[in-house]
């Protein structure tokens, strides 16, 4: 694999299981730990728990909705700044580009972490091409993830701009019901049946359940391996992360 490799997993995950995942996901190898950001889980505080266990392993949110936490209510302090990457998006704010822009300003102005920005429209990628340090991008499928890439480095006029792909992934077949539920959910989003609709595609074209298929989407920077699982515990999450490295290494090989 070209692309650095990483591992994502949801807010709402223990912090004893996020204690004892991360420095399994630093010794593996992987390149971060994501943790998204929903009702109930504070990402930021994931990551706190992380950086204690871990010395080398990347930090990062994503993303963070800003109608939802703005910019200038989130606690970034304990975590260090070397490591980390904020990912930050518009949730459902009545003026998406407006307020991840001045969200982008604030948090420029706070810390020295990277600011990346996801991104489904052709307006807030540009705005992430020429303001931000990276593009999150979400449910793409290895054409439309190159594709995307290719636009963002015109629209980036030679800055470097991070790439990065979040990518629902399973590791055993019991997962399956899982990921399914989690395609069809997203697919009952309007903006994401939208975006579906233009890629000409069903949702759970855009995820990955074979390590074979890994290299496909080394088109990007950085992959995050979101983990599905049957239910989110300890066990599971290691199980994935013990999968999916052997897949990076075949890859590698």
């Amino acid at each position: 694999m070209r692309a650095s490799v990483s591992i994502g997993i949801h807010g709402r995950t223990p912090a004893e299981v996020v204690r004892a995942l991360a420095s399994r996901v630093e010794a593996l190898g992987f390149h971060a730990l994501w943790i998204n950001d929903v009702p109930g889980g504070d990402s930021l505080q994931g990551l706190r728990v992380a950086a204690d266990t871990t010395s080398t392993l990347g930090l990062a949110t994503g993303v963070i909705p800003l109608d939802r936490r703005p910019a200038s209510a989130l606690d970034v302090s304990g975590l260090p700044t070397e490591r980390t990457t904020l990912g930050i998006g518009s949730g459902r704010a009545d003026t998406p580009l407006r307020v991840v822009t001045e969200g982008l300003e604030t948090l420029r102005a706070a810390t020295d972490a990277r600011i990346v920005v996801g991104a489904l429209g052709p307006r807030m990628r540009r705005m992430a091409a020429e303001q931000a340090d990276g593009l999150l991008l979400n449910w793409l499928t290895p054409d439309a993830a190159a594709e995307a890439v290719r636009e963002l480095r015109r629209a980036a006029g030679g800055r470097d701009v991070r790439s990065i792909l979040y990518l629902r992934t399973i590791a055993e077949e019991a997962a399956r019901p899982a990921l399914e539920r989690e395609a069809e959910s997203y697919g009952a989003v309007p903006a994401y049946a939208a975006n579906f609709d233009r890629l000409g595609i069903r949702p759970i074209e855009a995820t990955l359940d074979d390590g074979a298929r890994i290299e496909a989407f080394d088109v990007v920077d950085e992959l995050v391996l979101r983990a599905i699982t049957p239910n989110g515990s300890l066990a599971e999450l290691e199980r994935f992360v013990e999968e999916t490295a052997r897949w990076v290494r075949r890859s590698a090989a």
